[in-house]
């Protein structure tokens, strides 16, 4: 942002008084400190008065501490966009490094042919499940789950020699995700384990892996990092699919795009 409040304070700290310098000193320091901070709390940190506080901020052009906080609250949030969406990049570069050509290839080919795949994923890998889950069905493979773990068992319980069964699990010591790949190995399904630990509980069941590469910082909001990668190889591995259905994929994406476009609006 061109009008951030930080770099104004840096740059103004130059041309202000003494005590409000001190001020600008501490809220460059501890941004995020100041913005829970009382004028007082300010002012005691900076060994200044409340006043000077006060006229610091009106130095900024601003009317108050209130104004103050407002502003930098916006600063920070700003910032901490930049932060994800520079993680989020690299999360996507490291998992296509990661990834094994040759697992991505015997996986896409398995589910290119298969009479049907299940897929098994809890919480936010759920999601990530679901989301491979319409992208393969638009291109007319069978392709099931089921927010619900007990349904994922029937699926995995179903599955035959020539299915596939694919359980994501960042951890890779999911429960209930270790238990339905675990059922379908028993039933001969080709079992797939997408994953950022191969040596894990799900890792080990799998006869491919799909590695995800991520990050994972304390405070993991929707597993933000891992759901990233998940859904970056997902990409990868549908990508893959796709080709190997090629003769049949536009006919199959047009008559899908049709079915679905008169609860579309038009632009107007």
């Amino acid at each position: 942002m061109n009008d951030s409040l930080l770099p104004r304070i840096d740059m103004a700290r130059s041309t202000m008084r003494p005590a409000e310098a001190q001020v600008a000193a501490i809220v460059l320091a501890e941004p995020d400190w100041t913005l829970a901070a009382s004028t007082s709390q300010l002012a005691e940190a900076a060994g200044v008065s409340p006043a000077s506080v006060v006229r610091f901020c009106r130095a900024l052009g601003m009317s108050g501490y209130r104004q103050l906080r407002t502003e930098l609250a916006r600063d920070l949030y700003y910032q901490m966009v930049t932060k994800i969406a520079f993680h989020e990049a690299r999360t996507i570069e490291n998992s296509a490094r990661a990834i094994d050509a040759d697992e991505l290839e015997a996986v896409a080919s398995a589910i290119s042919i298969a009479p049907r795949t299940a897929l098994f994923g809890v919480g936010s890998s759920g999601l990530v499940a679901s989301d491979l889950s319409e992208k393969l069905e638009r291109i007319g493979l069978v392709c099931q789950h089921h927010q619900d773990t007990h349904m994922q068992l029937v699926h995995a319980a179903l599955c035959k020699h020539s299915c596939v069964a694919l359980g994501i699990s960042f951890s890779g010591d999911t429960q209930e995700v270790v238990e339905a790949l675990s059922v379908a190995q028993e039933h001969g399904a080709t079992t797939v384990a997408m994953t950022g630990l191969p040596d894990s509980p799900v890792g080990r069941l799998a006869d491919h892996v799909l590695v995800t590469s991520a990050r994972e910082t304390q405070v993991r909001a929707g597993a933000m990092s891992s759901r990233m990668s998940q859904l970056a190889v997902v990409d990868f591995l549908f990508a893959r699919v796709a080709q190997l259905c090629m003769d049949d994929l536009e006919t199959l994406l047009t008559s899908t795009r049709t079915a679905v476009s008169t609860h579309r609006k038009p632009l107007t």
